[in-house]
């Protein structure tokens, strides 16, 4: 087996060969630790925590769907929080892309993320076709 690149037109990606957002190895895929921002490199919703959270979600959503899957193929996520007093709101921004058993979550309180205006980043890992009922 080998990594395969997973892109999608409506996420913004890094500069190349800093690292990528998103590979896949047979039905694993792995999202990196994504922030919100949009294609001009500007923080979304700098000042709510859930505002960002969804627009996170929503990236996840279209790199797992580009890989094949769907957002009940997440296994395991990672929520890092640069305030833990929005762990309520993210949480509920969660609720809007997982139905049934929720995967497996770490949520943890970080001092900074990249910039300032960021308050959330996620990361992912999903099995396709593993949440399918």
């Amino acid at each position: 087996m080998k990594f395969k690149r997973i892109f999608s037109d409506d996420v913004p990606e890094p500069d190349p060969g800093l690292w990528s957002n998103c590979k896949k190895v047979g039905d694993m895929v792995f999202v990196s630790g994504l922030v919100a921002v949009d294609n001009d490199g500007n923080v979304v919703a700098p000042s709510d925590a859930h505002e960002q959270a969804c627009c996170i979600f929503e990236y996840i959503q279209k790199y797992i769907e580009a890989a094949g899957g769907h957002m009940n193929d997440v296994a395991k996520m990672t929520i890092y929080l640069s305030d833990i007093r929005d762990r309520p709101e993210v949480l509920d921004a969660r609720r809007k892309f997982f139905t049934g058993d929720f995967p497996c979550s770490t949520l943890v309180a970080v001092d900074a993320l990249i910039a300032p205006r960021m308050l959330v980043e996620i990361e992912a890992t999903a099995i396709i076709g593993a949440g399918h009922t």
